[in-house]
């Protein structure tokens, strides 16, 4: 039925009648237009990227670092991850999520406040970003959740087959909310580092750094495991691993392109750079290693793999993929040096590669986004400097370095932080939990 034939068979007063109804339909549709609404495709990958950060950590952290222990120590490797799963979960709930994207008043440079404590003032109908991303609060708080479950769990690489199951929670419990928590206002919470202009895409500083340098000072306090050096610490079960490694691989797609909060072209050039980077640090760490040690390793290009995917975490949505692709190059190069290289010729028992793998790399990684963020694909990238990326990368080792030694003396004067040297021989699976890998 034609507008003119509408007018005739109904007559000009309900003409004007259905004109009086459209015209306010379209004054209700433009209110509406006006309230932020909830982006179901947004939500939707969102949701999909928490899952994607979660399995991360359980399972692919708990079988990449047990695949790397010995025998005696892989249900304790196991257990670290799951536990920390746990206890972060429940502390970022009570109040780590509060603590970094709350407004913290005067302190706001420095840490959140409590008004977001146990999720307080957060509703099904709260949104996250209202008029950017649209995404419930909830989902934004979970999914920033994982990233603080993964983010200890990784330290626990560097202390490895030697520390209390007890002391392990405490420190854990401690470094989240003492050091996690605040770094993570400072660069995504409104803080001073974000700023003043420090790009960290989904977390080299926040996660990497921290963890890396955190893990050092771990290995550093605590000292070598009973016969580093002289006992054979070959990996239990390298198949463990690569399946540890595959699932994080997969899983970092959640952790970069989530990290954009939309379903969108940046997400997509995150998640182009994240595999590019990934495959070709995988291989120049395997090139490097064939070179210096005449053989490829599996260990070596998992390890690789895994230090591109760091790398690449701060600079995923400010680069483009020929700057993915350096950057890879690099961080294969560098960690391999600072993980096989330094670490010996420094005489630190950095047991998993925490600081080797994570710390350099989030440092390389932080470094060439200074470098080669391209404002074509974030506009935030026009301002780059690396000047102003090692601002940020010097506050945070500053920080977590102090912060985490006072943490480990504290928790060594409360409860120790090393099983009996003969428990160590025996392995963590007996002494601190009662069971074996058979």
């Amino acid at each position: 039925m034609t507008f003119f034939s509408t007018l005739k068979k109904t007559g000009p007063a309900a003409l004007a009648g259905a004109l009086a109804l459209g015209l306010s339909g379209t004054t209700a549709a433009l209110a509406q237009d006006a309230a932020p609404a909830l982006d179901t495709g947004n939500t939707a990958w969102m949701l999909v990227s928490t899952a994607l950060v979660l399995m991360m950590t359980i399972p692919g952290l708990a079988l990449f670092y047990a695949g790397m222990v010995r025998k005696k120590n892989v249900l304790a490797t196991v257990m670290q991850s799951f536990a920390v799963c746990c206890l972060a979960t429940v502390l970022w709930f009570v109040v780590g999520y509060s603590l970094a994207f709350s407004d913290g008043g005067g302190a706001n440079a420095y840490v959140g406040g409590l008004s977001k404590a146990f999720f307080a003032g957060i509703t099904v109908d709260t949104l996250w970003a209202p008029g950017v991303a649209n995404i419930p609060e909830y989902l934004f708080a979970v999914f920033q959740m994982t990233f603080a479950i993964i983010t200890p769990a990784l330290i626990a690489g560097a202390f490895a087959e030697r520390m209390k199951f007890s002391a392990m929670l405490l420190f854990t419990g401690l470094w989240l909310l003492v050091v996690y928590a605040p770094i993570a206002h400072w660069v995504w919470g409104g803080g001073f580092l974000g700023s003043a202009g420090v790009l960290d895409f989904a977390g080299g500083t926040v996660v990497h750094i921290n963890a890396g340098v955190a893990g050092l000072v771990c290995a550093l306090v605590l000292g070598k495991r009973q016969g580093y050096g002289s006992v054979n610490m070959a990996p239990y079960n390298l198949v463990y691993a690569v399946i540890g490694a595959a699932l994080l691989w997969v899983g970092w797609f959640g952790f970069n392109a989530g990290s954009e909060l939309a379903a969108d072209g940046l997400a997509a050039a995150a998640m182009v750079n994240t595999q590019v980077a990934a495959a070709t640090a995988g291989l120049a760490w395997m090139f490097t290693e064939w070179l210096v040690a005449k053989k490829p390793s599996v260990l070596g290009i998992i390890s690789g793999a895994v230090a591109g995917l760091v790398a690449i975490t701060p600079a995923a949505g400010f680069v483009n993929p020929t700057g993915a692709f350096v950057i890879g190059i690099v961080a294969g190069i560098v960690c391999y040096l600072a993980a096989v290289k330094l670490k010996h010729a420094l005489g630190y028992d950095d047991s998993l590669d925490a600081f080797g793998v994570h710390g350099v790399g989030g440092i390389v990684g932080a470094i060439l986004t200074g470098v080669f963020a391209d404002k074509t694909i974030n506009s935030l990238g026009e301002n780059a400097s690396v000047v102003t990326q090692l601002y940020g990368i010097v506050f945070t080792i500053v920080w977590t370095a102090l912060a985490t030694a006072a943490i480990l003396y504290a928790v060594k004067a409360l409860v120790g932080l090393r099983p009996s040297g003969q428990q160590e021989i025996e392995g963590l699976d007996v002494s601190q939990h009662g069971e074996v890998v058979q």
